[in-house]
């Protein structure tokens, strides 16, 4: 009820990658690379462009405030259309086969011909300036009864290493983007809708998994706030915390615009230089500063310093404009005297720039031109502050919070692509395209075909190994067991620092076919030819290095030296007088004290068969 009375609207986007052999615009691999394998790097600046309107996106015009020299990393996975340095090669059609199988799982119309377009970036994210995307479907349906507006590939951006080097073995790989109509009244069903298209994604089995490979950017309102798009909120279980801390910032930014309005507060367009002021200050950053200025808040003491989201405040937020110039950032008397200021320098400020008791003062501290850039952002985030809510893209921090990265982009930034040949959506190929059976419908046919408990019915359904499972039941292998293990014992070996991937791969070094080996070993275990407890064992023991066949043999061997018949006899005369208190039906408690002894290494069946014919016989010559 709370969101409802504030008003709050939001929609996501949802960016995933698809797991193709190729990229969506050559033909190189789509596997990341480690950074210390690059093989070559180059430098390039970026300067936006303008639409065909004659107009520079506002966003890209603000990134260009500072210009940065760029560093890519390459590889020999990498080619020269990840360089710029070669035209694209046409879209790729596994790539647009699987983006047109999610269009059709979740009821959307196709484009009838898929045309390839720029948006401009130049944040160093792209070595052309501009990432290619392109619309392949609309009007999709929600389970809320809200929209899927639009379904687009595009090309992923470079992997930023550190500061303003990237790393190319990431751009271009397939990626898919989903964004839906703000059609979410709160933190929690945004959370949920997130969570859905998370799972009609890995539905499809043809997504990449782990972490940095799905992105969700949320886009919140409230009433008298503004729409403010927050980007790259990578774990699912945060979606709702940053929804409920941007209503939070965007409550206490409309509060303090009350508060300006209420004292008459006002910005002064005109910076002072007070370089002189700290020329012997005890502040290490003013005093290597070629320059220093200052911007008078009219009626703004207080409220610079007040907290608006947690460990942010309103001083944060004119620091994330003015860094966009290239400034560490500022300094602001709300917090001052600190960080090597004195209160005699505060008092020497006020008096020379002429600010009263409510008024604050910011400090700008640089190299002349970062200095004038960084006071004109500080004077716009504050006269944004008089006005409420500016629009804004923001990104994530750690824990929910956010911070500025530059303004929402207009309609300036999609230009068409010309080097990319449009492709044609037909009806027979739209056709063709197959439906996939969403995952939480899996888990329910896993809990009804297979008697698994509902919550590993949905771990199968939902888990990286569900097609082994498959595999596995289709083979005759207790669906139980072979839960289990992909689950379970898989994780356990994991955990003990153990690779696992070679049990599950499907191909030998050669290329050849092969049947998995985790797969064999459970066949082991259908055929009665080593017991269900000792397929931990029995993997480990292939992990390092054994054959199946071998690894089986010996837990065999194990078996057949622990003379089953001998401990069996041995277990029942040492527990005689229980047994003669329960007769036959000390089988139970006596099958636990034997699988204990031969540690798994023998089929269950077999052991209660030995022991059985154990207590018969004990019981007989009572």
């Amino acid at each position: 009820m709370e969101y409802e009375r504030l008003g709050l609207v939001a929609g996501i986007e949802i960016h995933q990658q698809l797991n193709t052999s190729e990229k969506l615009f050559c033909r190189c691999p789509t596997e990341l690379r480690p950074f210390e394998a690059h093989n070559g790097e180059f430098f390039r600046y970026l300067r936006a462009t303008e639409s065909e309107l004659g107009e520079i996106d506002r966003a890209a015009r603000e990134e260009m405030k500072n210009l940065r020299k760029f560093r890519y990393y390459t590889y020999d996975s990498t080619c020269l259309v990840e360089n710029d340095e070669e035209p694209p090669a046409p879209l790729n059609p596994e790539a647009l086969a699987i983006c047109l199988q999610i269009a059709k799982m979740c009821g959307m119309t196709p484009i009838p011909q898929v045309h390839t377009m720029r948006k401009l970036v130049i944040d160093g994210s792209n070595t052309s300036g501009f990432q290619r995307t392109a619309l392949v479907a609309v009007n999709g349906t929600l389970p809320n009864g809200g929209a899927i507006e639009t379904i687009c590939l595009e090309e992923e951006a470079a992997q930023r290493v550190k500061d303003e080097v990237f790393s190319l073995d990431r751009l271009g790989i397939p990626l898919v983007e989903i964004t839906t109509s703000p059609c979410m009244r709160s933190p929690e069903e945004v959370q949920e809708i997130a969570e859905y298209l998370g799972m009609v994604l890995r539905s499809t089995g043809k997504v990449k998994r782990g972490l940095g490979t799905i992105r969700q950017d949320v886009n919140i309102s409230i009433r008298e706030g503004a729409r403010v798009e927050i980007k790259g909120v990578q774990e699912l279980d945060l979606i709702a915390e940053v929804v409920r801390r941007e209503v939070q910032r965007q409550q206490r930014l409309l509060s303090i615009r009350q508060r300006l309005r209420e004292r008459g507060a006002s910005v002064s367009r005109a910076p002072q230089d007070v370089t002189a002021l700290f020329s012997h200050s005890g502040s290490k950053i003013l005093m290597k500063a070629s320059r220093i200025m200052a911007v008078t808040l009219a009626g703004f003491a207080g409220l610079v310093g007040e907290e608006i989201q947690a460990g942010r405040r309103l001083g944060s937020e004119l620091s994330d404009y003015a860094k966009k110039c290239g400034v560490g950032g500022i300094f602001h008397t709300d917090e001052l005297p600190a960080y090597g200021v004195t209160a005699e320098e505060v008092s020497a400020l006020r008096a020379e720039v002429g600010a009263a008791d409510a008024d604050c003062v910011v400090l700008v501290a640089g190299d002349t031109r970062q200095v004038e850039c960084a006071c004109q952002q500080v004077i716009l985030r504050a006269e944004h502050a008089l006005e409420g809510v500016p629009e804004e893209t923001r990104k994530m921090l750690e824990g929910g919070s956010t911070s500025y990265m530059r303004p929402l982009p207009g309609a300036a930034r999609m230009y068409p692509e010309t080097d990319v040949l449009p492709v044609p959506v037909t009806s027979e190929f739209w056709e063709e395209i197959p439906r996939v059976e969403l995952l939480n419908a899996k888990a329910e046919r896993f809990r009804r075909e297979h008697g698994l408990d509902a919550a590993v019915a949905r771990q199968m359904a939902y888990s990286e190994h569900v097609m082994l499972f498959q595999r596995a039941v289709d083979l005759g292998i207790s669906a139980t067991l072979a839960a289990r293990t992909l689950i379970a014992t898989l994780k356990e070996l994991s955990r003990d620092g153990l690779d696992v991937r070679p049990l599950l791969a499907d191909r030998d070094r050669e290329g050849v076919p092969v049947l998995p080996e985790v797969l064999q070993v459970l066949l082991g275990v259908k055929d009665a030819r080593v017991g269900k407890e000792a397929v931990p064992d029995v993997l480990r023991r292939i992990i390092q290095g054994e054959s199946p066949e071998s690894a089986m043999q010996a837990v065999e061997s194990t078996a057949a030296g622990a003379d089953l018949e001998a401990l069996a006899r041995s277990i029942v005369r040492e527990r005689m007088p229980f047994v003669r208190e329960k007769g036959m039906e000390a089988l139970g408690p006596l099958m636990g004290v034997m699988m204990k002894e031969v540690r798994g290494a023998v089929d269950g069946r077999k052991v209660s068969q030995v022991l059985k014919a154990a207590l018969s016989e004990a019981l007989g010559e009572k």
